[in-house]
């Protein structure tokens, strides 16, 4: 769902910082607003698996931070997004304020729901390859795959489609979907 605001202005942070703690997911693309609604619990099965191989391999290597939605990644002044899972290396921690994350992040990885594959798989790829972000994951819990999609000269290659996907930017970490599903 969106909505968009009167006379054709665009939604900025401090927009987005004023609405009300609803339970919903707000974000914002291009000065959009969009609402989407709490994710499924399949879809919270899928996240929490896949946050703790990650954050085994990860956080508690001292390699960087995982975050999980909800939380705010500030892309650009008009692009506020809550991604299902975020990695943050060490090199760029100091770019974590108390409210948001100022810095295109590692790993972004959507979990897909009926309400978002569409956006997720477009507007949202879109912008996080626009913005910089080295690998974005594409994660469908009801069919199982995952495609993992890697920066290179600025535009997104589909890396792999597996059941065990390396991460591109940090050596001799792999994530087991088998264990995920």
């Amino acid at each position: 769902m969106s909505t968009i605001v009167p006379n054709g202005m665009k939604w900025t942070y401090e927009d987005y910082a004023k609405l009300p703690e609803d339970g919903l997911r707000h974000e914002i693309i291009h000065g959009e607003h969009f609402v989407n609604p709490s994710p499924s619990t399949q879809h919270q099965h899928v996240s929490k698996r896949l946050q703790y191989q990650l954050y085994t391999k990860i956080e508690l290597a001292g390699l960087g931070l995982l975050y999980d939605a909800p939380i705010d990644v500030q892309l650009s002044e008009f692009d506020i997004v809550q991604p299902d899972i975020v990695i943050i290396l060490t090199e760029n921690v100091h770019k974590i304020t108390p409210t948001k994350i100022k810095v295109a992040p590692h790993l972004v990885v959507e979990i897909l729901s009926p309400s978002t594959a569409g956006n997720d798989r477009t507007i949202k790829k879109d912008l996080y390859e626009r913005s910089g972000v080295s690998e974005y994951w594409i994660v469908d819990p009801y069919e199982q795959q995952v495609e993992q999609w890697i920066l290179r000269d600025g535009k997104y290659v589909l890396e792999a489609q597996a059941k065990v996907i390396r991460l591109s930017f940090v050596s001799d970490v792999e994530v087991d979907f088998d264990s995920v599903w």
